[in-house]
């Protein structure tokens, strides 16, 4: 049995404001487990009330097409989400563990079912970051899968050490598979000044296994101001989510003043990935031009582990404060390409990059990779063609800031099969550059390093190839980099 939107007054005209009924029927379902649909053809207007519908049984969007309008200045709340996916489990505080070690295998407690867990030591800053957008950091905060028994899934690890825990919050993983399929929905731009008040008023997916399948988003209304979208797709405090067969849209970028008083560009997303694991992006692509610099990149993240692109096409993937595991392949990245901080092991395999450099490590946060990266039957077309110098690895480490943490450079590197499009390039160019120069002041052991930097100790290269049949080149800053091992197989 299901039951439709219309049975609770929605109208599905385009005009009316079906908000009420759409939240209304989403109760009933919740009440009785009853499967929710939309009326097929229909046209659901929803408007600027702060209201959201809870969605705790599978949904089907079927055909129907919903608009979001954030084109009014009276927009009553911009961080409330229209449909928020939740658990009927509630989370709950943990608070028998004083301490967390890195790499912890056995927490002395026991659960009522899986769950994926949350520590916060605000004593603690992580992620201090520099440069046009700098702060002070975030309190330290790790995610990670305990089952009933209080063993740590070891794809998840604890990655740091606490020694003091402010807060632990467990939050049950259902057993149970929740579906949520169809649905065109289009939201009108917001039209407020360009500053930092980001909107949310997409869908939250805040329960363990979830299928998304199937969903579209678009935009429009948008001008030559704005504020910033942190996301149609918001999936944060949960494990076990795949989203497939969607297709989403970039937004628009707008300038405001950062916190350095310079102008600085504002990240605006279509999907925002925080404080979640085991997240899979099957078969999804991007409505707009993955190569359009007019627009921002689609995805970030932020304390995630093992997130995966599998068939993706979308301008950019982008670890903000870090992941641990990630693997992107059979996929297209545009002209943002990679950029990402973290650990583990990051995979790039049969993928085409369209960046500036084909792996970004973000300066703002340190350019740390602690762990291995892998490329493997991949292309790197630099720019899209466009006239440019040709590097692998990307970033810069001053060694004179704090980022809160010890910064490293991937520990090896492997390359097993790589073609770069590297036919138009400058009359001076040398061949493509494994790393960045990264430090253009650390050409000598005269330079003091107030922070270190752990270098790379191995690259290994099999079967790399240059359209322009030039050598690779370790990078031009070769003192640097002089200790790394080079194998080629």
């Amino acid at each position: 049995m299901a039951v439709y939107y219309s049975e609770y007054g929605a109208i599905g005209d385009g005009v009316t404001d079906d908000f009420d009924a759409i939240i209304k029927t989403h109760e009933a379902a919740n009440k009785s487990g009853l499967k929710v649909c939309a009326d097929k053809g229909a046209l659901y207007y929803i408007g600027s009330v702060a209201k959201t519908a809870f969605i705790q049984t599978d949904t089907d969007w079927g055909d129907a097409k919903f608009i979001i309008d954030d084109s009014k200045l009276a927009v009553e709340n911009r961080h409330a989400h229209i449909f928020k996916i939740t658990s009927k489990l509630s989370p709950f505080e943990i608070k028998s563990v004083a301490k967390l070690r890195k790499n912890q295998a056995y927490l002395d407690l026991s659960l009522e079912c899986n769950s994926l867990v949350s520590a916060v030591d605000r004593s603690t800053m992580r992620y201090i970051r520099e440069g046009l957008n700098q702060d002070n950091g975030s309190p330290q905060t790790d995610i990670f899968i305990v089952d009933k028994n209080g063993n740590v899934d070891k794809n998840t690890p604890i990655i740091w050490n606490f020694n003091n825990i402010d807060s632990m919050t467990a939050y049950p993983i259902d057993e149970q598979v929740l579906s949520v399929t169809g649905g065109h929905f289009t939201t009108i731009a917001n039209q407020a000044e360009s500053k930092y008040t980001y909107y949310t008023r997409g869908l939250a997916i805040m329960r363990s296994n979830v299928i998304l399948d199937g969903i579209y988003h678009y935009i429009t209304g948008e001008l030559e101001h704005g504020a910033p979208y942190g996301g149609f797709l918001d999936i944060s405090n949960c494990a076990g989510i795949t989203v497939q067969n969607c297709k989403l849209s970039g937004h628009k970028i707008y300038i405001t003043t950062g916190s350095a008083n310079a102008p600085v560009p504002m990240g605006s997303y279509d999907i925002s990935v925080n404080r979640a694991a085991n997240v899979l992006f099957k078969d999804c692509e991007q409505i707009n031009d993955i190569h359009d610099t007019s627009i921002w990149g689609i995805f970030g993240s932020n304390y995630c582990k093992n997130i995966t692109f599998d068939t993706v096409r979308f301008s950019r993937f982008d670890a903000h404060m870090g992941v641990a595991n990630a693997t992107i392949r059979n996929s297209e990245l545009g002209y943002m390409g990679v950029h990402l901080i973290g650990c583990g092991t990051f995979l790039l395999e049969n993928t085409k990059i369209y960046g500036y450099s084909m792996i970004n490590l973000r300066n703002d946060y340190g350019s740390t990779w602690e762990g291995d990266i892998i490329i493997k039957d991949c292309e790197f077309i630099p720019r899209n063609g466009v006239q440019s110098d040709v590097i692998i690895i990307s970033g810069s480490y001053s060694s004179q800031h704090d980022f809160g943490y010890t910064c490293y450079m991937p520990r090896k590197i492997t390359i097993d099969g790589l073609i770069i499009d590297d036919s138009n390039h400058p009359d001076n160019y040398k061949g493509p550059k494994i790393f960045a120069d990264f430090n253009n002041l650390y050409t000598s052991e005269k330079f003091q390093e107030k922070y270190p930097y752990i270098i790379t100790e191995e690259v290994q290269i099999k079967n790399l190839t240059a359209k322009s049949d030039k050598h690779y080149n370790i990078s031009d800053n070769l003192f640097m980099f002089r200790n790394i091992k080079i194998t080629e197989i």
